[in-house]
This record gives C-alpha cells, structure tokens and sequence, in this order.
C-alpha cells in the first residue's frame, strides 16, 4: 500500500504541462475525447466529477475509472534585440529555442457510487488539474568566449538574447515545473427526478521548481538564484446544478471557488553554489464558472461547455510588473522580483460529439477553444508559463468489452496560434543609467525595439478503463 501511495504521488506530481492556461481542458480519456465539455453532459464519471458535481446523479452504479496518458509539449521561446544595442554598430541579434523537457504523464483516478433507489449519489476523484512546465537550454552561440574575446564563430542571426547568461543579461537555462493535485469527495442529492443539486469539497497540493527564480530579488553580483522545489497545500469547493429533461436536452452550471493555497517557500541558491535568501511567494489557483448544454438520442450525445477562468482576481496571476522596495537606499525603485503573472481572464468554449451508431464502439470527436490570458505587454513575465493552447481537437473512442469492462482512448494535438510576443524588461532604474525604468514614463522597463514571444504544440495520447462493479 506505501508503495502504492508513493507511485500516485509520483504520477500526479510528474504531470506539468496544462492545454488551457495553466489548467486541464479535460480529465480522463473519455472527458477529454469530448473537448472537455461535461458540465450539462455526464458521459463519464471523471467529467462529471470534474466539471459539475451535481451530474454524477446520473449515475445509478459504483464505477471505477483509471486513466493514465503521455502528454507531449513542444514550447519554442524566441527573442531579439535591435542593432546597436549591445555596442555601437552590432548587428540585429535574435534566435529561437526550443524546449528539452520530453513527456509528461497525466493521471486520473475516479469513482462514484450510485443507487437506482436512492436520491444521493457520492463521488471521489484524484487528479491533476494544473500545471506547466518548460526546460530551455542556455544559448551557446554567444558575441564572446569565456574568455570576453570576441567570438568568430558567433552567429546573430541564431542567437537567442533572453537565454543568454546572467552576466550578459540573460537568463541562461530557463527551467519551471509546476502541477497541482486535487483530491475531491463529491455528494450529489435528486431533489427529483430530473433536478440535481452537488457539491465537492477540494484539497489541494502544488509544488513549483523554477530556475532563475523571478520571485526574488537578485544579487547584483550572483543574479538570480534557483530554487529548490516547493510545496504548498490549500483548500477550495465546487457547488453544481444539473436539469436532465428526460427529453434529450440537458442543462448545467457550476462554480469552482478560488483554491486558496499557502505560500510556496523557496530554498534558493546562487549559480556559483553559494546560498541566496530564501523567499515566498502566494500562487493560487482561479475560481472557474462553467455553464454547460446537453443533448441526447439513440444515436448520439452533444455537450457544450462555456467558462470563465478569473485569474484576475486570483494571487499570483493578479499581480503585475515589479516588487518595489519599501526601505533602505533604493526605497521606490523596482528589486528585480516579480509581483506574478499579470493574466487576464480566460474564456474556454469545449465541444464534444459522441457517435453510438456502432455496436460496443462509441465514437467521439472534441474541440476546445481558449483565449490568451497574456497581455503582450506582460508577454516577458510569462517566460517560465507559456501554457496558451488556442485551438485543440480531439478523437476518442470506447471498446465495451463486456458489461463491466470499459477501454477507453484519446488522442488530442492543440496550438497555440499566434505567437505570443511582447518586449524585453529590465527592472533597472533608468535615473541611474544602467536601465530603463522609469516609475512613471515606464513602469514596466519596457526596453524599446525587443522582442520576445513563444508559442508550441501539444499532443496527447492516453487511455483508460472503466469498471462499473456488481452489473
């Protein structure tokens, strides 16, 4: 049982990489086949439990679901700087990387128990809601040696100037990795026969690793540190509303609150090896409104979900711009950490078809839309989180191998359209002519003429099984 213990824990906390900000457009394999629409439209048991907790009433069985995926993300950070910019008459330098971090798996535990002669059915789930992730190596090709000798060989037009190292105002290797694991116990209560009312209390752990560690001041000397991993653990809710007209047409709404979580604390330390000061930092995660539309016939089941992601009212991604120091010397100018994010709010619009015109052999195709919560002029905070996927679609399918058995699978590829971009910041203070940070002119320390920006692709592969037990 440890073992086992310690195998999930590993799973859920080894899932990085979200399709819909920094969260999951879908759960499960049959949930995700459906673009993730599930609100109004029960068609598995992980949906539902993710998406409206009021819709596990539809169920009259106790089922099991497990559901174990490869996700697959390929994030590319581009920048550049303008000529004469790094010394009087140097060229137009800019580059592209692309990221080293590989697969991530993607997990899903499940389970309700349902009644046909009882009005309350409960749930409980596992799973990985959030996360993002992105390994872009420190750029080689660089105008000197290590040495400071001009580099022959140098090549600007492949040269990419944010991963440039620290002590040539870059970042160097540009390393995060954050999830957040999130466990439910669902109740759903009949308050007839077509109205359903639910609600799911949330426990929540996180954990967030990134290299350099924008959220603390550097040194002027050292830059800015790594971090260890750190953990955290919150609580939230989930309240949902189901109305099944028995007619086909289905109805839904839900509210995840806000997951309050407590400050993730960082064990810094300098790239030279020597300890830096540790730091905290508040990251929440944002409550989401779901509506959902529902149909159904012999032959096929529609789901269409709407949500509202609030990240502007949620910490960490509220925040904007840089931390300002309160005393000392350099009392009223920027520290060099960063507030968060700065994101907007998201909307996130999921279709889902399922054909059951053939014989144990469910088909089903999904597509998701998401808005870009990443105001161009904040592009640059976003480095270590460029989790936008614009447009995903799916395919998915069942094979009923018996009447207990289910094996489900999905396949899903997403983009992320546009190229995100914005210009390069430098939080030094421009009345000490090393930046350009101004409080009022340019709050920001927007550097004129730059650029930065990514964009990626994901694809995932997963499947999974449903047991309904005792049929």
């Amino acid at each position: 049982m440890k073992n086992l213990i310690k195998l999930v824990i590993l799973l859920f906390t080894s899932a990085t990489f979200a399709q819909a900000g920094h969260l999951m457009a879908g759960i499960g394999s049959v949930n995700s086949s459906m673009g993730g629409a599930a609100t109004a439209q029960p068609i598995d048991i992980s949906g539902a439990l993710q998406w409206n907790p009021a819709s596990i009433s539809a169920f009259d069985s106790k089922i099991l679901n497990i559901d174990i995926g490869m996700f697959f993300a390929s994030p590319e950070l581009s920048s550049m700087i303008p000529e004469n910019m790094m010394y009087s008459g140097s060229p137009e330098v800019s580059g592209v990387t692309t990221d080293d971090k590989g697969a991530s798996p993607m997990p899903a535990l499940a389970m309700v128990w349902g009644k046909p002669d009882s009005k309350l059915t409960f749930g409980a789930s596992v799973f990985g809601v959030s996360g993002f992730g992105v390994d872009f190596a420190a750029e080689t090709n660089l105008p000197v040696d290590g040495s400071g000798n001009p580099n022959p060989n140098w090549d600007p037009t492949s040269s990419n100037p944010i991963t440039y190292p620290q002590n040539m105002n870059g970042f160097g290797h540009v390393k995060s990795n954050y999830m957040l694991m999130q466990i439910g116990f669902t109740v759903a209560y009949e308050l007839s026969d077509k109205f359903s009312i639910g609600f799911t209390p949330n426990f929540n752990y996180a954990s967030l690793e990134i290299a350099p560690n924008p959220t603390t001041a550097p040194s002027q000397t050292l830059g800015y540190p790594e971090s260890d991993a750190a953990s955290t653990t919150g609580i939230g809710g989930q309240i949902g509303l189901f109305f099944d007209s028995g007619k086909g047409i289905k109805l839904g709404a839900s509210y995840k609150t806000k997951q309050t979580l407590g400050d993730l604390e960082f064990k810094n330390t300098y790239l030279d090896g020597s300890a830096a000061p540790d730091n905290k930092f508040d990251m929440d995660f944002p409550a989401i409104l779901s509506f959902g539309f529902g149909y159904s016939n012999d032959a096929i089941d529609f789901a269409l979900d709407y949500r509202m992601v609030d990240y502007e009212n949620t910490d960490g991604f509220a925040e904007e711009g840089w931390v300002i120091a309160e005393e000392g010397i350099y009392t009223g100018y920027p520290t060099g950490a960063v507030k968060g994010f700065g994101w907007k709010n998201m909307t996130i619009i999921s279709a889902g078809l399922q054909y059951k015109g053939i014989d144990k052999l469910p088909l089903r195709i999904g597509y998701t839309y998401s808005s870009n919560p990443i105001d161009e002029d904040l592009a640059f905070f976003s480095v270590s989180a460029p989790a936008v996927i614009e447009n995903a679609f799916q395919f998915g399918l069942t094979y009923k191998i018996n009447d207990n058995f289910k094996l489900n699978g999905v396949y899903h590829h997403g983009s992320s359209g546009d190229k995100t971009e914005g210009t390069l910041k430098d939080p030094r203070p421009a009345e000490f002519g090393v930046g350009p940070w101004d409080p009022v002119n340019n709050p920001l320390g927007t550097i004129p003429g730059t650029k930065v920006g990514y964009e990626m692709t994901t694809d995932l592969i997963m499947i999974g099984i449903s047991y309904t037990f005792n049929k």
